[in-house]
């Protein structure tokens, strides 16, 4: 096949939130960026129709260079009404493409097959036999193909057990019975939706289910100031209870303490939780809360779950057992390559700028947790990642070009009436 080659100074592998914000903030500053991937893919085809975003409408806005295009500015063309709660997911989908129609329209959708180190710079190889070339790259996958799934289930036919990352739509199932595994926001709201679409549910859990925040119908009248209190001190993005949530909102911070206290900190603002609107619809849902599952055994009939010294029948498990980041399960990147970015846990340390132990390779979104905090795991975290990313790009550039750069992230960042003057 003919090859076409596109060299360019960034290539942004990956078109979710970090992925576009990325190169909007790279298109600002001059820089030729080359963006591939299939936008809003990894929300659209491997998210549950029907899930809601965890974060709230604030923090879930893609940034953009200028603090245009936001969610609001969706919602306004489109008529839709901001929401109070968290916002559908399709929603969300179409305010991503809107975005990237409007930010970044030339994005390359050919799949990526393999990254080499050509040295100076790194060689794209595409599907097509197209061979692109970059000084820098970006990986700005997210979660795919990180996907965590307990040692009882490996080699597991699919018709049996699979991620809830393999799913668009879980209404398939509606009279059969399913076992969820897990017991944080994917699992529960999994859950939620499966009894909505006629399935017979069992949440299998190794704990109680840890709930943000409680109904209003539940909360007594003499602790409502205890809620009230915790509404006043929730940061911006909701990432991690007070006071984390405070830091979590500054990665740069984050990344200057111990690897040891930022570990300590995701895991706190991360553990396994549901927002409290899940469970207003979880009537129905059967919470089985057990320490482990011995063993998992195919069968004519199902799939039999061994739990406590008790056989279950199911007819399906559904693993919402979250992601866990490992170097290694980057395909497109050769395992000579993988050698030389040092890890800690699986993930990428990275420097300032997000760039890994391979000079001009970075690494965004959920492999940065353990370099920058929770709040990469979040669609919020696009914004700081984008600067940071520009900013390392641009500290080879003439002082003049980063000077205009940062006197746009100065203008941004003052009060709306000082910037409006």
């Amino acid at each position: 096949m003919t090859s076409w080659n596109a060299d360019c100074e960034v290539a942004v592998i990956g078109a979710g939130p970090y992925g576009l914000a990325i190169a909007a903030h790279l298109k600002a500053a001059n820089i030729a960026v080359h963006v591939f991937g299939d936008p809003l893919s990894f929300w659209r085809d491997h998210m549950p129709k029907g899930m809601k975003l965890r974060s709230p409408w604030i923090a879930s806005h893609i940034s953009h260079p200028h603090g245009k295009l936001t969610l609001d500015e969706f919602a306004h063309q489109h008529g839709i009404a901001p929401v109070e709660d968290q916002l559908p997911r399709e929603q969300f989908v179409a305010y991503g493409e809107w975005f990237r129609h409007q930010a970044v329209p030339e994005v390359d959708t050919r799949m990526v097959m393999r990254i080499e180190d050509v040295g100076p710079g790194f060689g794209i190889a595409l599907k097509d036999g197209t061979i692109v070339r970059a000084p820098r790259v970006v990986l700005a996958t997210g979660l795919a193909h990180q996907d965590f799934r307990p040692l009882p289930f490996a080699g597991m036919p699919r018709e049996l057990v699979s991620h809830t990352c393999e799913h668009a739509n879980l209404e398939k199932w509606r009279g059969k019975r399913i076992a969820v595994l897990g017991r944080g926001q994917s699992a529960c709201e999994s859950a939620a939706l499966l009894n909505q679409a006629g399935s017979e549910v069992e949440l299998i859990c190794r704990g109680p289910i840890h709930w943000l925040g409680v109904a209003q119908n539940d909360v007594a009248q003499d602790r409502r100031w205890l809620r009230r209190a915790r509404e006043i001190l929730q940061a911006p993005s909701a990432v991690g209870p007070p006071p984390w949530n405070w830091l979590n909102e500054l990665p740069a911070v984050e990344h200057c303490l111990p690897a040891v206290w930022r570990s300590w900190i995701s895991t706190r603002s991360l553990r396994p939780a549901a927002a409290a609107w899940v469970r207003e619809r979880f009537s129905g849902v059967q919470v089985h809360v057990a320490k482990e599952i011995s063993s998992a055994v195919e069968t004519g009939n199902g799939i039999v779950l061994r739990i406590g010294g008790e056989s279950r029948l199911f007819d399906h498990v559904l693993l919402a057992t979250g992601y866990k980041t490992s170097i290694a399960n980057y395909r497109m990147l050769p395992r000579t390559l993988k050698q030389r970015i040092v890890c800690k846990g699986g993930s990428p340390k990275l420097a300032r700028g997000f760039e890994s132990t391979v000079t001009g390779l970075h690494f965004v979104g959920a492999a940065a947790v353990a370099s920058f905090g929770p709040l990469m795991r979040f669609i919020a975290g696009s914004g700081y990642a984008a600067r940071a990313v520009t900013r390392a790009v641009l500290a080879q550039r003439p002082r003049a070009e980063r000077q205009s750069y940062l006197r746009m992230e100065y203008a941004l960042a003052r009060p709306p009436q000082e910037h409006r003057v």
